[in-house]
Order: C-alpha cells, then sequence, then structure tokens
C-alpha cells in the first residue's frame, strides 16, 4: 500500500528515485574512502564533496537514461542488453561533466588534453553502478492484458489441439518442454519458457521463477512455504516464487 503524507506519495518517490539515491551516495561515500583515481591526495571532506556529488548526478542522468530505454519495446525482458548500453549511453557524456568538474574543482580549468583519461575510469564506474542499480530493482518478466481489438497472443496459436480455446492459467518449464496449465488440463510442447512469455503479450501476468511464468486471474491464494512464497491455482497447483520478485508482486497487489 502507498505510504503518504500531505499529499505526497512516499513510497512512489522511493521506488522512482530515493533507492537510487541511497545507492549513489553509500556509492560515493565507498569512492570517498577508498581514494582511487589519485584522489587521495585531496582530504576526505573534499573526496566526500567530489564522489557523492558525482555519484547522486550521475544517478539522476542515469534514471533520466533509463526511463529512455525502458520505454523500448522488450528491453524489460533484455535486461542486460538494457544494462549495457545504459552504461554506455551514460558514461560517454557523463566524461565530460566528469572531466568539467575535476578540472574546475582541483586544477585550474578543465584542459581538452586531459579528457581521453577520464574515459576509462568512467566507463567503469557507469558499469559497475549499472550493475548495482540493476541487482537492486530487479523486476519478474511480465505481460499485460491486450488492449481492445488487439490479436490475441500469440502464443495461443501454439496450444495443442485437445486446448484449444481454452484459458491458459501457467506455463511451467520441464526440461527442454513447457507444461501448459488450462482449465481444460495441461499437456507439453517443445519451447523455452522466455520464448513463450515474449509470446504471452496480451494475457495479464508474470515470471513468478525462473521455471513458471502465472496468468493473475489463475492465482486463488497465497502462502508462505518454508519462507517462500507459493501462489495455488485455480486448480490446486502450487508455484513456487522467487524471494527476487515477491517484494514486487506483493506491491504489484498480486498478494
Amino acid at each position: 500500500m502507498a505510504s503518504k503524507q500531505a499529499g505526497f506519495d512516499w513510497k512512489a518517490f522511493w521506488d522512482a528515485w530515493g533507492r537510487g539515491m541511497l545507492i549513489a551516495v553509500v556509492a560515493g561515500v565507498f569512492m570517498a574512502l577508498i581514494a582511487p583515481f589519485q584522489t587521495h591526495l585531496v582530504p576526505l571532506g573534499v573526496r566526500l564533496t567530489y564522489w557523492v556529488g558525482l555519484m547522486v548526478l550521475g544517478s539522476f542522468w542515469g534514471h533520466a537514461v533509463g526511463a529512455w530505454i525502458f520505454s523500448f519495446p522488450g528491453m524489460s525482458e533484455r535486461r542486460w542488453l538494457a544494462g549495457a548500453l545504459l552504461a554506455l549511453i551514460i558514461g560517454l557524456p557523463y566524461t565530460v561533466v566528469v572531466w568539467a568538474i575535476t578540472g574546475l574543482s582541483f586544477d585550474h580549468g578543465p584542459q581538452l588534453k586531459n579528457l581521453p583519461i577520464y574515459f576509462g575510469p568512467v566507463m567503469l564506474v557507469s558499469a559497475a553502478m549499472t550493475g548495482i542499480a540493476m541487482l537492486a530493482n530487479q523486476t519478474p518478466p511480465q505481460t499485460h492484458a491486450a488492449k481492445p481489438g488487439a490479436a490475441p497472443p500469440k502464443f495461443l496459436d501454439r496450444l495443442p489441439l485437445k486446448l484449444r480455446g481454452a484459458e491458459v492459467w501457467a506455463v511451467e518449464a520441464e526440461d527442454h518442454y513447457l507444461r501448459i496449465h488450462t482449465d481444460r488440463g495441461s499437456d507439453l510442447i517443445l519451447m523455452r519458457l522466455s520464448d513463450a512469455v515474449g509470446e504471452l503479450e496480451g494475457l495479464e501476468g508474470a515470471q513468478t521463477h525462473r521455471s513458471w511464468w502465472v496468468a493473475r486471474s489463475a492465482v486463488v491464494g497465497a502462502k508462505r512455504n518454508d519462507g517462500r512464497a507459493v501462489f495455488t491455482l485455480k486448480n490446486g497447483v502450487e508455484v513456487p516464487v522467487s524471494r527476487t520478485w515477491a517484494k514486487v508482486l506483493r506491491a504489484k497487489g498480486w498478494y
């Protein structure tokens, strides 16, 4: 449930900005303490201001770039490709920012001959921060209900004849096959789960585990088993929920 105070949605702010800002501040303090790239030559207070400032400013820039990259279809399912693009697009222009700020802070101004020196360190930090942010903000691959007039999900064409027209409740990976759970029973097809999730777009659901995709409408109960969340489907089948994605699904009201 969103936490609101004086009309301000603090939970939405935390989800959108707060977690990233906290990571940036912690990373800035860490960099100030280990003092890489010859920043050990200046006092701790100066290092803290320099590194925390750069990290927080970079976090704002990264958030804007990330929102743009993940607005493209399919990027949510290709997270590490998106991450590589994110690190590159953040790092290239931010090299100029770091060069300018460093020159103004520690030298007599930025010198053009020093610009190439900053490329490697900035790209390294950009890649590291992007990786940390993506690990801290993992979300399950999700599919969404079809808009009015949209074509049926491609996955429905793969249903065996005995399941044609059935309501798909879940898809479970079994070795190289997928077991399709429906209101008319279940059957196997040869396919990868990652490919199936892409073709299930048009049905509202999410991947709850590395081996499961579940339709939201099929979930009738949730419980904890050995510290892990478990969904119960309409047919009584119990589906594991990865700890990595449990908080995200709970926040979205799945249980």
